[in-house]
């Protein structure tokens, strides 16, 4: 199973939409395997958006993400960056298409809610970068009999074979 970072930004524990937004990956059928909340540390934040580093609404963005504490969010489940990804919406939340949850809550580019790692490699770092391992947790979630295939699951028993 693959694994990706969540992180909803301050201005969703702001505005009390932590509840609603957790629901859905849950009702989905994610796996929530680490969730915490906390001010993100700037230093943090300086490496995770290194790639925004040169454009006009970077250092605002820091600040941004160091306002209020933020909820983070390790969740598992086949192909979940893809369906994380599909789930959340484009970018700029007056654009995202209804359904989602930047299209359903969201009008803004920055203040628009959540972010989540773009592929398995980017959610790895990203991971390592806000979890320690002993935050992670693995454990049997019971309804993945009623979410996934045996095939999906990774795993054949021998009368599958």
């Amino acid at each position: 199973m693959e694994r990706t970072l969540i992180i909803f930004k301050p201005d969703a524990v702001n505005r009390g939409l932590a509840g609603k937004m957790v629901t859905r990956f849950e009702d989905k059928g994610l796996k929530i395997i680490a969730i915490k909340m906390e001010t993100l540390n700037p230093y943090k934040l300086k490496e995770h958006y290194a790639h925004h580093k040169e454009k006009d609404f970077y250092d605002e963005l820091i600040k941004f993400m160091t306002s209020i504490p933020s909820i983070l969010f390790v969740v598992e489940g086949k192909e979940v960056c893809a369906v994380v990804r599909k789930m959340i919406g484009s970018t700029l939340g007056r654009e995202a298409e209804p359904g989602t949850i930047r299209g359903d809550f969201s009008v803004s580019n920055q203040a628009n809610l959540i972010h989540a790692s773009e592929n398995v490699d980017v959610a790895e770092d990203e991971i390592k970068r806000f979890f320690d391992k002993s935050e992670i947790h693995s454990y049997q979630k019971m309804d993945f009999d009623w979410v996934y295939a045996k095939k999906e699951k990774g795993y054949l028993d021998s009368k599958d074979k």
